[in-house]
């Protein structure tokens, strides 16, 4: 009962985290896109407490989101869940099955792409409906900018969840509400964090490129 409670207690933390990450970190890039850091927090979720509270948060997120801060309604509401938890999902399912930090750069390389793909189609099904553009101006849209922006958008997150979930992990172990242990450190730990220290500078980088377009 004692861990059911504090594992609760971390999920609502973590829920509220990524929501104030949605909220006051968005950063328009480019025509009505906009980068926000929530599904590193969701990520961090998945690799603490499973690919199913990973969902949970991510849908509890978004739909605060919609309902304080969001502009696109329900469809917009159904493709930050859906890209949320294609991406956390993905990383948090491999990491179980491979604990540590290559599982956790895997998982999250595996879960920016499944979120880039699954993206383009519902970024050609969805956006004509929201945003009353044509569908064929949507479809020349998605290699130029769609794609890019998604794949970017994935890999500046998963770098900032990898260089994240380790300390964030060890301050939740200290504060007594971490659900089980952190992982060990490994020998090429430092060597992952400073390729993931680099990717996140990379894509910080392209994105403001995509802003100035």
């Amino acid at each position: 009962m004692k861990n059911r409670t504090r594992k609760l207690t971390l999920g609502a933390m973590l829920c509220a985290a990524a929501f104030a990450a949605a909220a006051v970190g968005r950063v328009p890039v480019v025509l009505f896109l906009k980068y926000d850091p929530k599904d590193v927090v969701i990520a961090l979720s998945g690799f603490m407490l499973g690919p199913a509270a990973a969902g949970a948060v991510a849908s509890a997120a978004s739909v605060l989101e919609m309902l304080c801060v969001g502009t696109t309604g329900v469809i917009g509401c159904m493709m930050n869940i859906l890209s949320s938890c294609c991406f956390a999902c993905t990383a948090a399912f491999i990491y179980q099955r491979r604990p540590g930090a290559l599982g956790a750069g895997l998982g999250l390389i595996a879960g920016c792409a499944a979120m880039t793909g699954v993206m383009l189609l519902w970024n050609y099904w969805a956006v004509p409906l929201y945003m009353g553009q044509p569908r064929a101006e949507v479809a020349g849209l998605l290699l130029p900018v769609f794609l890019p922006f998604n794949l970017v958008k994935g890999a500046l997150n998963g770098a900032l969840a990898f260089l994240f979930y380790r300390p964030v992990w060890r301050a939740l172990e200290r504060a007594g509400l971490a659900p089980q242990e952190s992982p060990p450190e490994g020998k090429g730990n430092a060597l992952l964090a400073c390729a993931a220290a680099g990717a996140a500078v990379t894509c910080g980088v392209f994105l403001l490129a995509m802003h100035g377009v």
